[in-house]
């Protein structure tokens, strides 16, 4: 079942399933190298609703937890 990044633990890693947004928004993580079918790992989060920390491959990325928020990731099933 796909859940937010928002919502993964941090350590967890998992698919991208799909992208909940507009075409610009697509757009943009796609050039980020954030697309379905790529493998993403959620290295941290700040308490409240500050950036969010992701690995893809050997990159890492700060998203904003809105734009976090829109990227549905399908759990590796070591982590659940």
């Amino acid at each position: 079942m796909p859940i937010d990044l928002t919502k993964i633990k941090p350590g967890a890693s998992g698919t991208v399933v799909s992208l909940q947004g507009g075409r610009g928004f697509t757009l943009r993580l796609t050039n980020l190298g954030i697309r379905p079918g790529v493998k993403i790992t959620k290295l941290n989060a700040h308490f409240w609703r500050g950036p969010i920390t992701v690995r893809l491959g050997r990159a890492n990325l700060a998203l904003g937890f809105g734009m976090a928020s829109k990227i549905m990731v399908e759990l590796d099933t070591k982590n659940e």
